[in-house]
């Protein structure tokens, strides 16, 4: 069987999101987890990761959900000043490349002040795997020397990941104990699976910023009953 990192995304969208994760550590499968450092509850999740120093924590770059770090990455946002909505930001003609290696730099420096070093990196939904923005990926990972999630559309250059292999069928209607299990089955001629995953307890802030609500209850009950096979 390959070591399996059970990876919590979205660590610091909300105080219910943040102990929904601690509780899938403590007393679950979950053994990381990615922190958005633009989210209400980010400070929050500062103070639970340093209390739980064993659950490995990155950064979740955020592109598409809530306001940038720096004020000149003017090609990123809509009119009120926030990232624009993941279908728009997708669109080559309005994406600067300085623009994403500056601001996902600044979330990343960000992160490191407050006092922690990330164990890797990601993106919230998966932006960092898109295509157009390889040459990012390639500039941050030789400035900073870290792991990603191994979900792109084509290989960079010179990055190191996480894990061997990555799933994220543990989502939606694959939020089941069956699904842990044939996830696992299938992935096991790697030495290591990173497997996505969205534990949380449902609060106003969370109903408010994602649409993703009632199943990451589902997740939680089950990623803190599952056992490894």
């Amino acid at each position: 069987m390959p070591e399996i990192i059970f990876n919590a995304d979205d660590f610091g969208l909300s105080r219910g999101v943040n102990y929904g994760i601690i509780d899938s550590h403590l007393n679950g499968v979950v053994s990381a987890a990615t922190m958005l450092v633009n989210a209400p509850a980010t400070k929050h999740a500062v103070e639970l990761a340093k209390a739980n120093p064993s659950l490995r924590v990155g950064v979740h770059l955020a592109l598409t959900i809530g306001r940038p770090i720096r004020k000149d990455v003017l090609s990123l946002l809509n009119e009120d000043g926030a990232f624009r909505k993941q279908s728009d930001q997708r669109n080559e003609a309005l994406i600067n490349l300085d623009d994403v290696y500056r601001e996902w730099s600044a979330q990343i420096e960000l992160f490191y002040s407050y006092g922690l070093t990330p164990s890797h990196l990601d993106s919230h939904h998966h932006m960092h795997g898109w295509s157009y923005l390889r040459p990012v990926i390639e500039r941050l990972a030789d400035t900073y020397q870290l792991p990603w999630r191994n979900a792109f559309a084509v290989k960079p250059k010179g990055v190191s990941f996480l894990t061997d292999a990555f799933d994220a069928r543990f989502y939606q209607a694959g939020v089941s104990e069956e699904m842990l299990d044939q996830i696992i089955a299938e992935h096991n001629q790697v030495e290591t699976v990173e497997i996505m995953c969205h534990p949380a307890y449902i609060d106003l802030a969370l109903k408010k910023q994602s649409s993703y609500v009632e199943k990451r209850v589902e997740e939680t009950e089950v990623l803190t009953s599952y056992r490894l096979p």
